[in-house]
């Protein structure tokens, strides 16, 4: 058999209500965790026993679903009541101005402008300050640089690498170039001394003859035979 339904009212046994308390909560503690973790939601879950104890559960903080919660609510109200809207503008846009007012004081007496009214504790302060700010813009600075140069090596090393790449290129292409030419002029020598054996004998002796003049003179006849 089923069990049978349970009377939701306050339970007189402390002993029996300290144990269902306790069981209760923790399932409900389970119940919340899975929640935010199935939906992606944010929650908070606060428990107060009878005896004042507290037990609370929050899958980011406490104190930010708290605020958030104030937050909306706050937002609520002045969303059904238009005049207090008006109220709520009003104090952000003061409570802006008034931060910008001392964003640029501030800034001019970090540029060394209306120091006046200052104590020296004050102006210790604003040294220190100073300091702090200017030792984290040297480290900035620093870091840029170093950064740079680290950059500027490795460019520098890829650029030798490709330079030794091509010189080894140049190099092959010279042991191509000399090899072709060795065996072009090897070609040729050969062809030189196979053209000796049988041309150029006759090309000098013709080359001599042409130089040689050619005397004509006719011959005069025989007196004995007349």
């Amino acid at each position: 058999m089923g069990r049978g339904k349970i009377v939701i009212q306050k339970i007189n046994n402390s002993t029996s209500r300290q144990v269902t308390f306790s069981k209760r909560r923790k399932g409900l503690i389970k119940k919340a965790k899975e929640l935010s973790i199935l939906c992606d939601a944010e929650v908070g879950l606060a428990i107060f026993s009878s005896t004042a104890k507290l037990y609370e559960f929050s899958n980011t903080s406490m104190k930010a679903v708290i605020e958030r919660y104030n937050q909306l609510k706050e937002e609520n109200e002045q969303l059904l009541n238009p005049p207090s809207e008006v109220k709520f503008w009003q104090r952000e846009v003061a409570v802006l101005r008034q931060q910008l007012q001392t964003l640029q004081e501030n800034h001019r007496r970090l540029m060394g402008e209306q120091l006046y009214g200052l104590s020296v504790k004050d102006l210790q302060n604003l040294e220190n300050q100073l300091e702090m700010t200017l030792r984290g813009v040297r480290l900035k600075k620093e870091q840029i640089l170093t950064d740079e140069i680290q950059e500027l090596n490795r460019k520098g090393h890829l650029i030798q690498l490709e330079n030794l790449e091509l010189n080894k290129k140049l190099n092959l292409i010279r042991q191509e170039n000399i090899e072709l030419y060795r065996k072009a002029y090897s070609t040729k020598d050969e062809n030189e001394e196979g053209g000796n054996a049988s041309i150029p004998y006759a090309l000098n002796n013709e080359e001599e003859d042409s130089h040689v003049p050619i005397h004509l003179q006719l011959s005069q006849p025989d007196q004995n035979l007349l």
